[in-house]
């Protein structure tokens, strides 16, 4: 076996070319936002999908965003502290609380997704119309051929 064997099928592992891209095109959206919003990449993916969905619990946040709950509650408080988000009792479950923007976290949400949308434009712009498209529901597919988990169950 040659040294560059475990390079080349790790070149061909689909998992971690997919993950790589991911990071790269998270990275690069991530710097942005940093800059001009102040904000992680967790805090604005809390904030993204409590834009899409609403109200939510922690939970909730949790497994739309696969995450850890930990990073999700740090994010959570530090979007609390800076007025983005607010907490009220969830009346179906006293054990959590209830997430959703504040006006002032809407008014950032609305600001950075024309910013995000601009930078996706940029990255696909070497994929054609119809390419989008494939990549996207061929995306959807692997993600429900994954299954359902609990984003705790990352962090084993």
């Amino acid at each position: 076996m040659s040294k560059h064997q475990p390079a080349q099928r790790l070149a061909q592992f689909l998992p971690y070319q997919l993950s790589i891209a991911s990071n790269a095109v998270s990275t690069r959206i991530a710097e942005q936002y940093r800059k001009r919003f102040a904000l992680k990449t967790t805090e604005w993916r809390i904030m993204a999908v409590l834009g899409d969905h609403g109200t939510l619990t922690q939970r909730q946040l949790s497994q739309q965003t696969l995450m850890d709950k930990v990073p999700v509650n740090r994010a959570c408080k530090r979007l609390e502290e800076r007025g983005l988000v607010q907490r009220s009792p969830n009346a179906s479950d006293g054990r959590s609380h209830m997430l959703e923007l504040t006006a002032e976290g809407h008014a950032v949400h609305a600001g950075i997704m024309p910013l995000a949308l601009k930078i996706e434009e940029q990255l696909f712009s070497v994929l054609s119309e119809e390419e989008r498209a494939s990549l996207l529901d061929m995306l959807t597919r692997v993600r429900d051929q994954a299954g359902d988990f609990d984003a705790e169950s990352l962090a084993d």
